[in-house]
């Protein structure tokens, strides 16, 4: 065995905590370590759990990637683009999407007896893919919607739903403004809710052919075409392949495609998400340097407390390198254990978050009920591998103070 991991070995085993200085410093360097580190690993999961499940909402009621028409500046405020079966197959064959379903959407508002509310008319294809819907759904059922005839059918959030008084089997009167005002009477079958305000405080998904009707369209004419992606690291990359196949050609009613991705389609959300980023990232460095800084007092405190070890180490004829080594390895043994207590206490804390949720949000505020936790072995993995090199990196430079240590003077001092 290698003599200077012996003697690190032994120091640790035996005298480096019994020490009436040294033994609270090793503690108290420890303890920073795993709070450090279990602080970490609690920040990181519940960010990335919290990004995920935003983005999770934004994709459920729009799409990875929508294609429409050029012309339009809105999102749900657009002009139509012919959207037939030729097309639709094409974007199928795009290596990477998953889904392709077409939609419309028609601005208006609800009118009861007492009370209004501004709302979005989305039209929902056949095609549709109610698995986001019909997860959130609290009440009633997903109706089945055709392309050839009305469905005199809606699904309303629950925000509406409780603004307005509305119940699973009643009917309300929606308006649709322009030259004149169109009514349209809709039964309530059934109230979903996804705590996402952008979407729940406006939203009614009804039949595509209602929709088009009230905006008057033209045969195989739609408000977009919503495309999902199989692997949303290459939405950029399958984003720009629908650009190419789309080209500059316009539709049979002279409207040229536009293909935008949904960070494009919602910039302030998904900018409001990158700020999460930073925060993470302060929380890193921060921790990693409460736990170097714990560290660095704990070895020097340790090595001026064994001067006289090092002094007769030494006389025997070891260097300051070899007696440097002797220290670090000993850190090495200290950082680890605190990390596997960090460890122990951050993923103790995540997945009691996962299974029970006893730490709840707003969804009002937070889009989420309670706090979201996401874990993967690979940053857990990265979160060690980085706290150890940064933790050992930060204590090479005091580790130098050995060389300070004069043998014929470190001998005789107790």
């Amino acid at each position: 065995m290698n003599w200077k991991f012996f003697i690190a070995r032994r120091i640790y085993l035996s005298g480096g905590r019994k020490k009436e200085v040294s033994g609270p410093a090793v503690r108290i360097a420890m303890a920073g370590i795993a709070v450090g580190l279990a602080v970490m690993i609690v920040s990181v999961a519940v960010v990335i759990g919290f990004k995920h499940q935003v983005r999770d909402k934004v994709i459920g009621m729009g799409a990875d990637i929508v294609v429409s028409g050029i012309d339009g500046a809105e999102l749900y405020q657009m002009m139509p683009v012919a959207a037939d079966d030729s097309l639709l197959g094409v974007l199928r064959a795009v290596e990477g999407v998953a889904h392709v379903q077409r939609y419309s959407a028609k601005p208006g508002m609800i009118m009861t007896s007492d009370n209004f509310q501004g709302m979005m008319l989305k039209g929902a294809a056949q095609e549709y893919d109610w698995t986001y819907l019909k997860a959130h759904l609290q009440e009633g059922t997903v109706p089945e919607f055709s392309d050839s005839a009305a469905s005199g059918k809606v699904l309303v959030s629950r925000s509406i739903a409780d603004k307005l008084s509305l119940k699973v089997g009643d009917r309300l009167f929606t308006y649709f403004v322009e030259d004149n005002i169109r009514a349209r009477r809709l039964e309530v079958s059934g109230i979903y809710q996804t705590n996402f305000s952008a979407f729940d405080d406006y939203f009614l998904i009804t039949d595509l052919y209602t929709v088009n009707r009230l905006n008057g369209w033209l045969p195989a004419q739609v408000g977009g075409i919503e495309v999902d992606v199989d692997d949303y690291g290459r939405l950029d990359g399958v984003n720009g392949e629908i650009r190419s196949v789309l080209g500059t050609h316009a539709d049979r009613y002279g409207q040229y495609y536009c293909s935008r991705t949904s960070e494009e389609l919602y910039p302030q959300v998904f900018a409001w998400l990158d700020l999460l980023d930073t925060n993470v990232w302060v929380i890193l460095i921060l921790m990693t340097g409460v736990a170097g800084f714990t560290m660095i007092s704990g070895l020097l405190i340790i090595i001026l407390e064994r001067a006289n070890m090092i002094g007769v180490l030494k006389a025997l004829g070891a260097d300051n390198t070899s007696v440097r080594e002797i220290f670090l390895t000993f850190s090495v043994f200290l950082i680890g254990r605190g990390m596997l207590w960090g460890n122990l206490a951050g993923l103790g804390c995540c997945l009691v978050q996962l299974l029970f949720e006893p730490v709840r949000l707003d969804p009002v505020t937070y889009y989420v009920s309670a706090v979201p936790v996401e874990l993967h072995a690979g940053w857990i993995l990265l979160l060690n591998v980085c706290t150890l090199l940064v933790s050992v990196l930060m204590l090479v430079g005091p580790s130098y103070l050995v060389s300070r240590i004069h043998p014929a003077k470190s001998i005789r001092f107790e």
